[in-house]
């Protein structure tokens, strides 16, 4: 498989970052073993985790980091994994805080639950939108040099506060984000593309999209009311069962029958189509889950497929 590179690093993935918010959610220590090793031996090496990952679970968080430590030193693999986790988001405990005094110490308890000793892409998760940039940069420059944190991306950042941060990064020598985590999919489309486009090229970021199934909604599994308790995330896609949503879905079954292949390998093609998108974040909790991203980057889809997913999810 074709590795690519995380622009303005040495850090090179292949094109699918699995999504670790599932690890002490919906998959126990062992499943999420069984998952992680079935993603790596397959030459996939990208993993995406947060440090409260899953707050909603517990109320704190912390359980992803901790599976997936405990799985690197089983498998004594650190070294090939592309590591990344975020900074800032809330628990019941605090609101979101990108702080000098927060980020020294969650970088610390991150990489104590990760049990390593740095982690290669740290994440602002979200602005708090109170903390002054020079303050959060400035942090993340004390534990770059540290050696804690290799590189530094952003997530749910405005794109006034994104634009901010190179302007101070450039005046101090800061270090600069070289990636965007943006919320973009085939029925969440406007946010990234009139907002963020334009950015990652002009500051040619890398960009790992989260949400790139819309919690479920594009491997087709809910097309009904009656479906939405088919899992814990359900609730969260009833929003996308209008008309524009049911075209998108009746696209990907039309050219998911054309190629052989599932609606959700379909919806995360159209994603790696974008020659801005680097690689999706997506979650699996079973092995023919995991089959539908692992032939992701192997389907082209041609012209005629990405026209109509494009008209349909205008």
């Amino acid at each position: 498989m074709d590795k690519v590179k995380i622009k303005h690093t040495d850090l090179e993935i292949a094109p699918i970052n699995f999504g670790g918010n599932v690890f002490g959610w919906t998959l126990d220590e062992q499943q999420s073993f069984a998952i992680l090793n079935k993603f790596t031996e397959e030459g996939f090496n990208f993993i995406d985790t947060a440090d409260t990952y899953a707050w909603w679970v517990n109320g704190i968080g912390g359980q992803s980091e901790t599976i997936i430590g405990k799985w690197l030193k089983d498998r004594r693999n650190r070294e090939s994994i592309v590591l990344a986790t975020k900074v800032g988001s809330q628990t019941q405990k605090h609101g979101n805080d990108i702080s000098r005094k927060h980020i020294l110490k969650s970088v610390d308890e991150s990489l104590q639950r990760l049990g390593t000793d740095h982690i290669d892409l740290y994440y602002t998760h979200f602005d708090d939108n109170v903390t002054p940039v020079e303050e959060t940069l400035a942090a993340y420059d004390e534990i770059v040099k540290a050696g804690k944190v290799r590189y530094i991306a952003a997530s749910n950042v405005s794109p006034e506060r994104l634009i901010e941060s190179f302007q101070v990064a450039e005046q101090n020598n800061f270090p600069k984000y070289v990636a965007l985590q943006p919320h973009y999919n085939l029925v969440e489309r406007v946010g990234f593309e009139t907002q963020y486009a334009s950015l990652v090229e002009q500051y040619g970021l890398s960009v790992f999209p989260y949400w790139s199934l819309a919690a479920g909604f594009l491997t087709g599994k809910y097309r009904s009311e009656a479906d939405f308790s088919k899992s814990a995330r359900g609730e969260g896609v009833k929003k996308y069962l209008d008309a524009k949503g049911i075209a998108v879905l009746n696209a990907l079954d039309t050219i998911a029958e054309k190629h052989g292949t599932k609606q959700a390998t379909v919806a995360l093609a159209w994603l790696l189509a974008n020659p801005l998108v680097t690689a999706p974040i997506v979650s699996a909790t079973s092995e023919s889950q995991l089959q539908t991203l692992f032939d992701a980057p192997k389907l082209k889809l041609e012209q005629e497929d990405l026209d109509l997913l494009n008209n349909v999810s205008k």
